[in-house]
């Protein structure tokens, strides 16, 4: 199994006759992604890499069974792109722009709370069950197929954990970034309980930094539920000072909100190993679900990462 997409999920490309749309449509096309049609607003009819363009959203709708969108558009077409997808009612939208203004942004949650439609983004890198699917622009190569579900604000971090983890033979099942904005509609604790009944998912590695509370509010989560499955989590940002916005504009402290020692105190409060550095992620995972004596195998799957 894995969380939000896997090889069947078939996925549309807002976005798709542009530079950057049209590059990463070939890499998903290459990872054996089903991408099913692309939208480009007086373009329809073309095609794209074999790939049919509609106007609209809704057209390419009449003609396919679409489970996924993913938008790349520039950012003060953000919002129509996704009134559209949510509109047809899409399940999961992957809105992958960066600078989206803040109040447009607010209004794709609001829809999409509305409408039950699942969102990740903006500002992120998307989605990714190795070997399965990817929604997204991360490079396929440094991923594999396993056991470790990962949720991170950062693409980079997103990227680089999960490098060391297949670098060390420890697989992913999903790998989810769920954004840097400010304004996010998906959120650590929505991962997190999408993950607790993934049966592929045997540990979670959540990738948090400074800034809002979801961290927060994901450890009272657990706190509060509990959770059946080892989590570990890494906090970016833990040197910053305050009134410092740090790359992400949802990455900034004000006053004692988004601290990164109050997320990190909340964290272990709630039984969640917490890393000094990236690195020590690795060592909190062997040493909390052990490899042997009845413990987890972490080892990747062979195959397509």
């Amino acid at each position: 199994m894995s969380i939000l997409v896997d090889e069947t999920t078939r996925v549309i490309m807002q976005g798709a006759t542009g530079r950057h749309g049209r590059y990463h449509m070939s890499k998903m096309l290459d990872y054996g992604v089903q991408v099913v049609a692309g939208i480009g607003p007086g373009k329809g009819g073309q095609t794209v890499l074999g790939v049919p363009i509609y106007d609209t959203v809704a057209e390419a709708a009449r003609r396919h069974r679409m489970d996924a969108a993913m938008v790349m558009v520039p950012p003060a077409g953000v919002l129509a792109a996704a009134a559209e997808a949510i509109d047809s009612r899409i399940p999961l939208l992957v809105i992958i722009t960066e600078h989206v203004p803040f109040h447009d942004a607010l209004k794709v949650r609001c829809l999409a709370e509305v409408a039950a439609v699942k969102v990740i983004g903006p500002n992120t890198v998307g989605v990714i069950s190795p070997g399965k699917c990817k929604v997204g622009v991360s490079p396929v190569s440094l991923f594999s197929q396993g056991p470790i579900g990962i949720i991170s604000r950062s693409g980079t971090l997103t990227h680089e954990v999960a490098c060391n983890l297949t670098d060390r033979g420890i697989g992913q099942s999903t790998c989810v970034c769920i954004g840097g904005d400010m304004t996010k509609t998906l959120n650590f604790t929505d991962v997190l309980e999408l993950f607790r009944n993934d049966e592929q998912t045997s540990a979670v590695v959540m990738i948090g930094e400074i800034g809002g509370a979801g961290e927060e509010m994901a450890a009272q989560s657990i706190a509060a539920h509990g959770y059946p499955k080892p989590v570990v989590a890494y906090i970016a940002g833990r040197n910053t000072p305050e009134g410092k916005k740090m790359g992400h504009a949802g990455a900034i402290i004000t006053g004692n909100l988004g601290m990164a020692e109050s997320k990190i105190s909340s964290l272990r409060s709630a039984g969640v190993g917490v890393a000094d550095r990236l690195e020590d992620i690795l060592t909190l995972l062997e040493s909390t679900t052990p490899r042997t004596a009845g413990g987890l195998d972490f080892t990747a799957i062979g195959g397509k990462r």
